[in-house]
């Protein structure tokens, strides 16, 4: 190796740690009732999305939470 960092080895899996921003997906930001399906790890259906609808409606924010890292 020359010591230059390859820019395409930054990051995720490269030599450089991965910037917190990068790392966690809290629920800071917008989310839908897809997002909440998705972070449950269920498939997206009309049952599932229901399920999370309602989980969000009860916990808000907090539904994600418990299911993001």
């Amino acid at each position: 190796m020359n010591g230059e960092t390859d820019k395409t080895s930054r990051g995720v899996g490269g030599d450089v740690p991965t910037p917190d921003r990068l790392l966690h997906a809290g629920s800071e930001g917008e989310y839908t009732a897809e997002d909440v399906v998705l972070a449950s790890g269920r498939d997206v259906n009309p049952k599932n999305l229901a399920w999370a609808e309602r989980r969000m409606a009860e916990k808000g924010r907090a539904c994600l939470d418990e299911l993001l890292p």
